[in-house]
C-alpha cells in the first residue's frame, strides 16, 4: 500500500482526537467510540494479567524447593486455579482482538467505526462485570478446580463456589461473541472502496477468523459450563451413577478450548505480519498462502480437540484420527514461519523493539510448535501427559507467542494510539530481557516433564530441583521484562516525543491517519487502488535512503 494520497488528509491539530473528547470518567466508560474501548480493555487486561503473575509468583516461591512450606496443597491447588483462569479468559483470549483489534481494524479498513459500537461497549461492560465477578469468587471463595473444571470433582467433591466461578466466566464468553460478531460485521460491511479481500492487510485477516472461531466456539463453552452449574445444583449430567459421562465432559470441554488456542495465536500471527513488513521494508511472501493458513488454521482447530483426551480412553482408532489431524493442522503454521522468513530475507530489517518482539515471537512460537508435535503422536503424549512437558509446551505457544505479539503490537502502534513515541533504548532492554526470561523459565520445565514430574503438586521429589531453582529464577526475570513497559510506556504519555502520522514510514491505511487519531478516523473515505505490503524490492528498488518519504496505499474519495 504505497501510493501517496491523492488528497491531503487533517493535519494533526487540525480537529481534535479521541484522546480529546472529553476527560471524566463516564465520557470514557459510556464512550462507543472503538478506540476509547480499546483503551479501556488494555487498562482492564493488564490489571487482570498483573493479578494472574502474582498468582504465578507465588507458585514459583512454593516451587523453589523440593517441599516447601511456603503454601499449603490446598492453597496451591487454588493458586494455580486463579492463574488459569485469569489468564486464560481473561487476558489471552481477550489481548489483542479487544485491544488492537478494536483500535485498528476499523482504521485499516478505512471505517470511521466498528459497525455495532454500542454493541462493542456492551462486550467490555460483560467482560469487565464477568472478570471482576470470577476474580471476586476465586478469592473469596477458593476454587480449586483448575481452570478447566474438570469433573466429577468440580460437580461432586468441590466444596469451593465453583458454581459461581463458572458463572462468571459464563458472562465474559458472552463478550467473546458478541465482539467476535462485531467485527466480522465490521469487516464484511464496512471496507473503503477498493479494498477487496485480497487487499486486507494480514492483521485483518487475523482477526476476522479468530472472530469465526468466536462466534463457532464459545457458545459450546457456554452450554458446558451451564451443564456444570445444572449438576452443582441437583441436576445429574455427567455422574456415571446416574448414567452420565465425565469424558463427555471432556470432549465438550476441548471441543472450545483448542480453537481458543487460535482465539489467542491467529491474531498475534497478524500482529507479526505487519511488524516484519514494516521492519523488513518487504512485501509479504505469499501473502495469500498466508491469508489463507489463517483461514485453514481456524477451521481445522476444530478438528483436534481429542489429542488432549489421549489418556481419557478414547478407542485407538480416535487416537489415531486425532494425532494425523494434529499434524496436519501443523502444515499452515509452518506456512507461516517459513513466509515470516523469507519475507526477511535480503531485507532492510530495522532492528527497533516491535522486531525483536516478533523475532521473539518467531523463535518461542516455532519451539512451542515442534513439542506440539511431540504431543501430537500418541505414545510420546501418553509419556508425558500430566507432566511439566505439557506445561512448557503451552505457555511457549500461548505466552511466549501471544505474550511477544502482544508487546511486539503495542510498540509497533504505540506512537499511533498515544501520539508519542518511546525510548526506544528502553523498549529493546524489554524485549530482549522476555525473550532470556522466557526461556530460562519454561525450557527446564521440557526437560523436567520429560523426566516425570507431574503438574499441579505442590511438592515433588529432590531430583527434579535444579529444573525448578532453575525456572523460578528465570520467572524473576521475565517478571522485570513486564514491567519494564509499565514505567518508559507510561513515561512516554507525558515526555515522550511527539508521533508523525507515519512514524515507521510503513504502509496501511490506519498511517494516513494523524497520532492519535481524530474521533471519525479520516476526514474522507480513502480510497484503496493498490496492493498491501506495497514495499520496494531491495534487490531491484532504490535503496531506503534514494526512496521519497512513504505513504500509506489509498486515495481519498
Amino acid at each position: 500500500m504505497s501510493a501517496q494520497a491523492s488528497a491531503p488528509q487533517a493535519a494533526p491539530g487540525d480537529e481534535p482526537s479521541y484522546l480529546d473528547e472529553g476527560h471524566s470518567v463516564a465520557s470514557w466508560i459510556f464512550s462507543t467510540d472503538h478506540k476509547r474501548i480499546a483503551i479501556l480493555y488494555a487498562v482492564s487486561i493488564t490489571v487482570f494479567f498483573f493479578i494472574g503473575g502474582a498468582a504465578a509468583t507465588l507458585m514459583r516461591i512454593q516451587l523453589f524447593e523440593p517441599n516447601n512450606s511456603f503454601v499449603s496443597a490446598a492453597q496451591y491447588n487454588r493458586l494455580f486455579t486463579m492463574h488459569g483462569i485469569i489468564m486464560v479468559w481473561f487476558f489471552l483470549v481477550p489481548s489483542i482482538p479487544t485491544t488492537l483489534g478494536n483500535f485498528l481494524v476499523p482504521m485499516m479498513i478505512g471505517a470511521k467505526d466498528v459497525a455495532l459500537p454500542k454493541l462493542n461497549l456492551t462486550s467490555w461492560w460483560l467482560y469487565v462485570g464477568g472478570a471482576i465477578f470470577t476474580i471476586v469468587c476465586l478469592i473469596g471463595g477458593g476454587v480449586d478446580t483448575g481452570w478447566t473444571f474438570y469433573t466429577p470433582y468440580s460437580t461432586l467433591y468441590s466444596n469451593a463456589a465453583v458454581l459461581s466461578a463458572a458463572a462468571g466466566v459464563f458472562v465474559v464468553g458472552f463478550s467473546s461473541i458478541l465482539t467476535g460478531v462485531n467485527m466480522i460485521t465490521t469487516v464484511h460491511m464496512l471496507r473503503a472502496p477498493g479494498l477487496t479481500w485480497f487487499r486486507l492487510p494480514l492483521f485483518v485477516w487475523g482477526i476476522y477468523a479468530t472472530s469465526l472461531v468466536m462466534v463457532l466456539a464459545t457458545p459450546v463453552l457456554a452450554m458446558t459450563l451451564l451443564l456444570v452449574i445444572a449438576e452443582r445444583m441437583g441436576l445429574p449430567v455427567f455422574d456415571p451413577r446416574f448414567g452420565g459421562d465425565p469424558v463427555l465432559f471432556q470432549h465438550l470441554f476441548w471441543f472450545y478450548s483448542h480453537p481458543a488456542v487460535y482465539i489467542m495465536i491467529l491474531p498475534a500471527m497478524g500482529v507479526i505480519s505487519e511488524i516484519i513488513a514494516s521492519e523488513a521494508r518487504r512485501r509479504v511472501f505469499g501473502y495469500k498462502a498466508m491469508a489463507v493458513a489463517m483461514l485453514s488454521i481456524a477451521v481445522l482447530g476444530f478438528l483436534v480437540w481429542g489429542h488432549h483426551m489421549f489418556v481419557a480412553g478414547m478407542s485407538p482408532f480416535a487416537d489415531i484420527v486425532f494425532s494425523f489431524l494434529s499434524f496436519v493442522i501443523a502444515v499452515p503454521s509452518a506456512i507461516k514461519v517459513f513466509n515470516w522468513t523469507a519475507t526477511l530475507y535480503r531485507g532492510e530489517i530495522r532492528f527497533g523493539a516491535p522486531m525483536l518482539y516478533a523475532l521473539g515471537f518467531l523463535g518461542l512460537f516455532t519451539v512451542g510448535g515442534l513439542t506440539g508435535l511431540f504431543l501430537a503422536s500418541v505414545p510420546v503424549d501418553v509419556h508425558v501427559h500430566g507432566t511439566y512437558f505439557v506445561i512448557a509446551h503451552f505457555h511457549y505457544i500461548m505466552v511466549g507467542g501471544s505474550v511477544s505479539a502482544y508487546f511486539g503490537g503495542l510498540h509497533y502502534w504505540w506512537p499511533k494510539i498515544t501520539g508519542r513515541m518511546y525510548l526506544e533504548w528502553w523498549a529493546r532492554l524489554a524485549a530482549i530481557t522476555m525473550f532470556l526470561g522466557f526461556n530460562f523459565t519454561f525450557f527446564p520445565q521440557f526437560i523436567a516433564g520429560y523426566l516425570g514430574m507431574p503438574r499441579r503438586h505442590f511438592v515433588y521429589a529432590p531430583q527434579y530441583h535444579l529444573y525448578n531453582v532453575m525456572s523460578s529464577t528465570g520467572a524473576v526475570v521475565l517478571a522485570a521484562a513486564y514491567l519494564l513497559p509499565l514505567f518508559y510506556l507510561g513515561w512516554s504519555l507525558v515526555w515522550g516525543a511527539r508521533a508523525g502520522a507515519n512514524p515507521w514510514n510503513a504502509t496501511g491505511l490506519e498511517w494516513l491517519t494523524p497520532s492519535p487519531p481524530p474521533k471519525q478516523n479520516f476526514a474522507r473515505t480513502p480510497r484503496v487502488d493498490n496492493d498491501p505490503y506495497d514495499y520496494h524490492e531491495p534487490e531491484t528498488g532504490p535503496t531506503q535512503a534514494d526512496q521519497p518519504p512513504r505513504q500509506p496505499q489509498g486515495g481519498v474519495a
